[in-house]
């Protein structure tokens, strides 16, 4: 466990995560209207979601099941009976004057989410809660000088908020558990998982207190953190900003803090809230939510294969590393294009490596997702398997590769045009590894003197000579055998 150093000794960092996930359904919770992300300004609202009077809000069943499939897929319990409470409080964005939301008893109960840090160490992170609620709507600050303008295309959309123990300990354990969450309910198709568009985000919840004790410090929660970045950059600030007040000997308020990403600071908002003040009672317009065992077993059954069934199996299946296999269990996506490659010859591991190399660097470069690769999985399986083969080297690989970026033609087909198959025939290779000997006597000389190192620059005017076609295996062969004689 990490501990933040202060001059007068350690510090724990304690930090809780309220993870808010758009439901994906397509019209919103207690409406009809549109839950598609975008639109004109105000296109998607109905007169449930304006907050007019006399309109009575109807529960959407769908987004009941998205919470119970999402609930199973966190290990988490599943109650058969819950409510839906009125939350007050005032904002332009919340017409009503309340968010209708749960609180005594949330239809998905405790559960557990497994992380691996990056030194290999699994922790479990538990769950206290997920519940369902209606998102508010959008308040616009830079439309118009001097005024704020409302937008309630997002007024309630179904929102999954999962609220787990104060658990984590780090920035690094914030960052992957958000990371395993966003995962898990992608792959259970309950939220696309889209930050960038606000469809999934983070209150965190920080405080410090000092090694060994067990009462938890004051906390100030960082509201709607739309990244994983953001979500770390903002747990290491706020952890030095508090570690520094305390070694002052001064006060943590609590309050509810915004990160600013720009600045790269954490900055007062408002003083944070306690439950009382939102003045909770059960919402008189809605029945009691019943789901039965029945229910909950056809929806677990009907659940896919999770992140860490998936990292199990491309292990077992494919001899894939922890690594390779944590990597691509993330994504659903990342799965079915290995699989799809791999089913054209090339091998698992070989495949596995192209992919996180070659593929997810140019898929970063480009910033575009695999699902609009510009090399399908079946070409990169056909290119990997010409690579397993021994028909180009790894080497002509990536410049096929290149050429594949701009041109809808088989791996096999370039391979063949530019002349770029493996030479197979060792006179030849061994002719130039015997006119460099004799043009580079000086070179011999140093080597049979002991220096060893002297072979890659052979290699390397080997490979310059055979274009990069000669196997790498059989050049350091024939020059060890010619250089040694």
């Amino acid at each position: 466990m990490s501990f933040l150093r202060g001059e007068e000794g350690d510090w724990e960092v304690v930090v809780g995560m309220e993870i808010h996930a758009q439901v994906l359904t397509r019209s919103k919770l207690f409406s009809g209207s549109d839950a598609s992300f975008g639109g004109s300004p105000n296109g998607h609202v109905s007169l449930v979601d304006a907050g007019m009077p006399g309109m009575l809000p109807v529960l959407n069943a769908a987004c009941v099941k998205q919470a119970i499939r999402a609930g199973l897929a966190l290990g988490a319990e599943i109650n058969g009976r819950s409510l839906f409470a009125r939350k007050h409080y005032f904002y332009p964005d919340l017409p009503q004057g309340y968010q209708i939301s749960q609180y005594e008893s949330p239809i998905v109960g405790r559960g557990c989410v497994k992380i691996e840090t990056e030194s290999g160490e699994e922790k479990e992170i538990r769950i206290e809660r997920a519940h369902l609620e209606q998102d508010a709507g959008k308040s616009l600050h830079d439309q118009k000088p001097g005024a704020s303008l409302i937008d309630l295309n997002r007024s309630g959309v179904a929102l999954l908020e999962i609220v787990s123990f104060p658990d984590l300990r780090s920035a690094e354990e914030c960052g992957l558990y958000m990371s395993k969450v966003r995962s898990i309910l992608r792959a259970v198709g309950v939220c696309d998982g889209n930050m960038a568009e606000g469809s999934l985000r983070a209150d965190v919840n920080l405080s410090l207190r000092r090694r060994g004790e067990e009462a938890l410090g004051t906390r100030t929660e960082m509201k709607n953190l739309n990244s994983v970045k953001f979500i770390r950059q903002a747990v290491e600030l706020e952890s030095r900003r508090q570690l520094e007040l305390l070694e002052r000997g001064e006060e943590v308020l609590q309050e509810t803090r915004l990160f600013d990403p720009v600045k790269g600071e954490t900055r007062a908002m408002r003083s944070k809230e306690e439950a009382h003040d939102y003045r909770y009672f059960p919402c008189p317009d809605l029945l009691p939510v019943l789901v039965s065992e029945e229910e909950i077993e056809e929806e677990r059954r009907l659940l896919p294969e999770l992140p860490d069934e998936r990292r199990a199996r491309l292990m077992s299946e494919y001899g894939l590393g922890r690594y390779e296999a944590v990597v691509l269990s993330e994504e659903s996506e990342f799965v079915n294009y290995f699989e799809e490659a791999v089913g054209e010859g090339g091998s698992g591991k070989l495949v596995a490596n192209w992919m996180l190399s070659e593929l997810f660097g140019l898929l970063n470069k480009r910033d575009i997702g695999i699902e609009s690769s510009p090399i399908a999985s079946k070409r990169l399986g056909l290119l990997v398997g010409l690579i397993g083969e021994g028909v180009i080297s790894g080497k002509v690989g990536k410049q096929v590769f290149a050429k594949m970026l701009d041109e809808d033609t088989l791996p096999s087909a370039i391979v063949k045009r530019e002349g770029w198959e493996v030479m197979s025939d060792v006179s030849v290779l061994e002719d130039i590894v015997e006119k460099l000997m004799s043009d580079h006597s000086d070179q011999v000389a140093s080597y049979r003197g002991g220096k060893e190192k002297v072979l890659g620059w052979f290699v390397g005017q080997v490979m310059k000579e055979t274009r990069g076609t000669a196997s790498p295996e059989e050049v350091n062969r024939v020059l060890k055998e010619k250089l040694q004689g």
